[in-house]
């Protein structure tokens, strides 16, 4: 009977040290994972036209399956949490890509964009790296939101990418380095440029031209052919110009994170 008893006990032992190995695995793997936090516009008016805006599909989905795919860990906030809006035009067959059929039949991503994090409650020290999609969206509120700033600003502080394409590269219109200078000054940098804006009819529309403020803040602007993939890398500053560089932007992200 003891011997018995002493059995059962060796067992459960044994068992329990290799349930605790397992976690500490896991743990591991988690605490290992790279971490980047997509953040998305809130706003959907497109200033006085009577149409709505938001972000562009193909510029969250390409970029966040490339990243997924690879075992990034994906968090997606907004200014205000909870659904960011879409824009109806990124929805429209002409603009459909395997991304966005992914997008479209992933019901687990979309109950995730339903529930985005509030910029407040988002802390830098928790990801590895930023990532902001475009859309016009981001032109009326990332760019002048003080929690996107202040944040943009704490991650390249603390030596981490921030990456923005299309139109979001707004968000550096009043970004500045711990001395008070733009943060793209001097910096190899692009963005929507003044002929794609153009071409959308929309340059009297926005609420301004993203290759003229990164212009402006003495960023050394350049652009591909309009409407393809074209991305630059700066030290920690990655910016595509267009939708078709969104998946350009996140292999350069990816390759800093490594």
């Amino acid at each position: 009977m003891r011997k018995l008893v002493h059995l059962i006990i060796a067992t459960l032992v044994f068992i329990s040290c290799g349930k605790n190995n397992n976690d500490k695995n896991i743990t591991k793997k988690t605490d290992n994972m790279k971490k980047v936090l997509f953040v998305l516009t809130s706003h959907d008016e497109l200033g006085n036209s009577g149409e709505k805006t938001g972000f562009w599909v193909e510029e969250f989905a390409a970029p966040y399956y490339f990243l997924q795919d690879k075992g990034v860990a994906i968090t997606i906030a907004s200014p205000k949490g909870g659904q960011p809006p879409i824009d109806p035009k990124s929805e429209l067959p002409d603009f459909e890509t395997e991304a966005t059929k992914r997008f479209n039949q992933d019901t687990e991503t979309q109950e995730k964009l339903k529930n985005t994090i509030p910029l407040s409650e988002i802390k830098a020290e928790d990801y590895d790296a930023i990532f902001y999609p475009g859309g016009h969206g981001p032109l009326w509120d990332l760019a002048i939101d003080k929690n996107s700033i202040e944040l943009i600003e704490t991650f390249y502080n603390q030596n981490k990418p921030v990456a923005a394409v299309c139109h979001a590269p707004a968000i550096f219109k009043n970004t500045t380095t711990s001395d008070g200078q733009p943060l793209v000054k001097g910096k190899k940098v692009t963005g929507f440029s003044n002929s794609e804006e153009a071409a959308v009819q929309l340059t009297d529309i926005v609420p301004f031209l993203v290759e003229d403020m990164l212009n402006n803040n003495g960023g050394i602007y350049s652009k591909g052919d309009d409407w393809s993939p074209y991305a630059l890398e700066d030290g920690l500053l990655i910016t595509g110009q267009n939708p078709a560089s969104s998946e350009l932007v996140a292999e350069k992200l990816l390759h800093q994170l490594q």
